[in-house]
Parts: structure tokens; sequence; C-alpha cells
């Protein structure tokens, strides 16, 4: 299986290659391969449903015909090619932007000469651990959010504190690495903050009995960070190989994904409490309107807490939500994809959002009772009150099902109305994908169009 994989890649490589010899890849060629793999490494356990979809538009259908896969063996064996072909496509671009790099500029430097002593090259000092994070985290910082900043430096906080801060980062021994992960799989939650474990050295810690330890989840984002700066080090000269590569834990087989779409049922459900308040489990209209804008935009909970009244405008008649980071510095957008414009449902100007609107003209925000955070921007009053109030009000706290699950729901209903892929992505701010999108129709989709589209949600199913 690895090899059809790496083959499929490798041709596909020598391709970019060629490409990049001959006329060199456009600037925002290199941006959409930068965002790509930056979906890849932060995605949670490395790879998460928009890491997944980054396949779905004719790498899936090219790789199978290539392969010479039936229906047959692909629907047998499609998990594993699906996290095999995510790792080589990132593999892939990062051995792509390394050629990129290369060829930015040219080496003057002499060739190492020969000790007569030893007879072999002397070896050119190694960078130490501490230097080796001070340069990743200054060349990733400007491009990510605070809250990716502030996890990066947590995460890599254990690896500096395992490992001495001048330690070499190249003399880091695959051996050293196995060592360190299982320290990792034995960090308690909430270290630093809980009275068993807070103060303690990294190694007496993860020895205190009787205390919950960190999720798979969160052992797979740890060692998803320091996967990215091993290859970051390789790709810089640092180190001759990563050594933390392949180092997460797969999630049982039939393991449930972390987030899920809505039933018809449970949206029917949704949509009542929201508007007609029926439990009494809606306090303020900002929880009303939220909870309704995520129902039925699919957009993300920062994207629909941090909206300024000024963002929902009109054009030849349509009525839309104008999603992007201007306005107010604290405003932040998960990638460039992100920012679009969302025409209303329908059923949202029926159901008077117009009006609500209408009441916060004049206002810094279209939600004023949702505060901003460090760390969750404006969305954390929203999705504590959807998660802590609304679902197990309702009896719908189940495993899998939150805020974001609505973002799911829209997609998986959008594709059962035959919206097509591209008009989707456009709608929920996906990356487009293919060489039709991204070069041939890069002014996306008109107003109409997704207005057209997004009127085909529906809570219930039709009969």
């Amino acid at each position: 299986m690895r090899e059809m994989v790496r083959a499929y890649f490798a041709a596909s490589l020598d391709r970019y290659l060629e490409r990049l010899n001959d006329t060199g890849l456009s600037e925002r060629s290199l941006e959409a391969l930068q965002q790509e793999l930056d979906v890849h490494e932060d995605a949670i356990g490395g790879f998460d449903d928009l890491s997944d979809l980054y396949l779905d538009a004719g790498t899936l259908d090219s790789f199978r015909a290539s392969a010479g896969l039936t229906e047959a063996q692909w629907a047998e064996n499609e998990g594993d090619l699906r996290r095999e072909l995510r790792k080589a496509r990132r593999g892939q671009i990062t051995e792509l932007l390394s050629r990129v790099e290369a060829l930015e500029g040219y080496s003057f430097a002499q060739p190492a000469t020969v000790s007569l002593e030893t007879g072999k090259a002397p070896q050119r000092p190694s960078a130490s651990l501490a230097d080796v994070y001070e340069d990743f985290i200054a060349e990733n910082s400007p491009r990510w959010t605070t809250q990716m900043e502030n996890r990066a430096k947590a995460f890599l906080a254990v690896m500096l504190e395992f490992f001495d801060h001048d330690r070499p980062f190249a003399d880091i021994t695959r051996e050293d690495a196995a060592d360190f992960k299982k320290v990792v799989m034995a960090l308690p939650v909430n270290r630093n903050t809980k009275p068993e474990t807070k103060g303690l050295p990294l190694l007496e810690a993860v020895e205190v009995a009787g205390v919950k330890k960190i999720s798979l989840e969160h052992f797979n984002n740890h060692m998803a960070m320091f996967e990215r700066l091993g290859d970051w080090a390789k790709r810089h000269g640092r180190a001759s190989e990563n050594v933390f590569e392949g180092m997460k834990i797969k999630k049982p087989k039939g393991a449930k994904t972390d987030r899920k779409p809505y039933s018809y049922a449970q949206t029917t459900r949704l949509f009542i409490e929201l508007t007609q308040n029926t439990s009494g489990l809606v306090k303020k209209e900002d929880q009303k309107w939220g909870g309704l804008l995520g129902l039925f935009t699919g957009a993300r909970l920062n994207e629909i807490a941090q909206l300024q009244p000024s963002d929902i405008g009109e054009e030849d008649g349509i009525w839309f939500i104008d999603i992007s980071d201007e306005g107010d510095d604290k405003k932040k957008l998960k990638a460039e994809a992100s920012k679009r414009r969302v025409p209303l449902h329908s059923e949202l100007i029926k159901l008077g959002f117009l009006d609500f609107v209408q009441t916060q003209s004049g206002k810094p925000r279209l939600f004023m009772s949702f505060s901003y955070n460090e760390k969750d921007g404006y969305g954390r009053n929203l999705g504590r009150w959807f998660r802590d109030t609304l679902l197990p009000g309702l009896d719908m706290k189940k495993e899998g099902l939150v805020f974001h699950s609505l973002r799911h729901t829209m997609i998986e209903r959008l594709a059962k109305a035959d919206v097509q892929e591209p008009l989707y992505q456009d709608i929920v701010g996906h990356e487009r994908q293919g060489v039709t999108q991204k070069y041939y129709n890069k002014g996306g989709h008109t107003l109409a169009q997704k207005k057209e589209a997004i009127d085909r949600f529906t809570i219930g199913q039709a009969k």
C-alpha cells in the first residue's frame, strides 16, 4: 500500500519539479501549498476533516485509476489509504517547498577541507535544541494565530524540559525520541495547575499515581507538533532526519470521529428551541441568533461571534454576511479561503434576523454579550453555552456533537441536495480544489449561485 502511494506522489512531484525548473511557481501557488501544508500539520492528531477534503477533488479518483483499484478494493481499504495519501501529500509539499527554498539563492561556500589527522571532513557545530526552537517559532509565529502560537509553545516546552536546552538538535536519536514519547504518553492532565503535580519537574510529575493522563487526541497533538519541528529542522539543515516522524498513535478501529453531523431529528429540535425557547434554555438574543447562524450558514464559531453589524450587507437583492478579518484588529480567520460572503438562508430572513441586525446598528459588534478571549477570540461564550446548556438541556450532549457539528451538517446536507463540491466549499470557506477551481475560477461563485445552493439546506428530512 505504501509503495503504491509513494509511487503516485513521486510521479506527481516530478511534474511539479519540471514546472518549477521551467517556469517557477507563482507566489499565489506557493501560498496555496503552504496553506495546505499548515492545514495538514495544524489539525488534530495531524489531520482532520479539512485536511481530508484536500484529497476529495480529483486526487482520490486519479490515484485509484493509477493504482488500478476496483471499487471493492478501495472500499475495503479506504480508511488506511486516505491516511497514507494525506501523509504522502504532506511529505510531497514539504519536499517541494524545500526545493523552492534552495532555488532562492546561491551558495558560494568553499567545500569542507579534509583533516590531515583524521582523514575526515570536520563537522559543522550543530545548533542547540533551544536555538532550533527559537528559530522555528520566529519563522512561523507571524503566520499563526495567537492560539496556534501559544499551543505550539506549550507543546514544545515539554520537549525543552525533557532534553537539555544546549543539546545539539542533530544529536537527538530515534531512541531518544521513543523514550520521550513514553513520557508524553504519561503526562498528567492540567499538570501545571493540579495540586498533585503543580511545580513538579516533568519526570516526577509523570510518576504521580492516581492522576488522569492526557487523552490520545491530546497526545497526538503533542506528537504532531514535535514532528513539525523535526520536519522544519531537517529542511533547514539542522538535522539529517526527522526522528519524531511517525510517532503518533492511531485511533482504535471503529473509534468515533471527533465531530459528526446532526441528524434531521436533532436539527429540528435545535431549531424549535432556538426559535420558540420551549425549554427556557435561550436566555439572550445573541444566543438565539448565534445558534441560528451556525445552523443556517455552516460558519465557524468565531466567524459568527466576531461579526459586526456592518458585516451584514445586500447586493442585487441578496442579503449576505461578509466574513472577514477587517474592521477590528481582534477579528481572526483560520485561512485565506475563510474570507467570503455567505448569502442569508431564506429562513433566517423570514425569522427576522435583519430586524435584529437593525437593533444593533452603530454598535461595535453584532453580539455584544460575547466577550473577547485571547485564546478563543469572541467565540468562547457562545461555544460554552451551546455545549454546557443547550445540548444537555435538550438531552443532546453526545460524543462528537458540538457547535462545529453544525458545519459538518451543512456540508453533508448540501452534498445530499446535489450541490457540487466547489460550490459548497465556497459557502463554508474551504480552499477550492483542482486546477479548474484554483486557476480558472479564482473569483469563486456568484452570490446568486451560493444563494440558490444554501437555500437547499433543510432542517427536517423531505418527505
